[in-house]
């Protein structure tokens, strides 16, 4: 056997031994638990989950990423605005199906690639390029609509000032 081999084989066992090392866990007479990495008379053996890892990003990737932050907001800067025409901000409405009706515009016009994106309660639900969209069964209550324009990335590079609405929908109950 070449020497260097058993010499790498042993050196491999002596690291990876800590890194299976058991667990035993004991109770003595008064009711005291105990946790050993050795073993003793009356001990038993603990699963222990691995150790759960974060490989951080290295310090060029960190750089890329403020690059293309810096991009999304001078994309973003090329619109003034972006904004709800409809519903109106406090607005209540009777949807007997639940359906809400969303219009916006942005000036200047959206760019090619761009898309609105409309959010309800913080969750997407729906995106369009012809400003308006519908969202089917919205539950009846006050909710909360955003809107942004994405980039073909799906990257948020404007948003509009939020909109609250009231829906109202019949009841079995009334």
């Amino acid at each position: 056997m070449n020497p260097r081999l058993g010499i790498t084989a042993a050196l491999m066992f002596l690291i990876a031994g800590p890194a299976a090392a058991e667990v035993y866990r004991s109770v003595d007479a008064q009711g005291n638990v105990t946790f050993s990495d050795e073993p003793s008379k009356g001990a038993e053996t603990v699963k222990v989950k691995p150790v759960t890892t974060i490989t951080l990003p290295k310090p060029q990737n960190v750089r890329e990423t403020e690059k293309l932050r810096e991009e999304v907001e001078r994309e973003g800067s090329v619109y003034e605005s972006v904004s709800f025409t409809h519903p109106a901000n406090d607005q209540a409405f009777h949807s007997g199906n639940g359906d809400v009706h969303f219009e916006m515009r942005s000036t200047p016009e959206l760019r090619q690639g761009h898309k609105y994106e409309v959010t309800l309660d913080g969750q997407p639900v729906g995106q369009s390029t012809s400003g308006s969209v519908t969202v089917r069964n919205v539950y009846r209550g006050t909710h909360e609509a955003g809107l942004h324009i994405v980039d073909n990335n799906g990257v948020q590079i404007k948003s509009g000032s939020p909109v609250r609405f009231t829906v109202h929908r019949p009841s079995v109950l009334n």
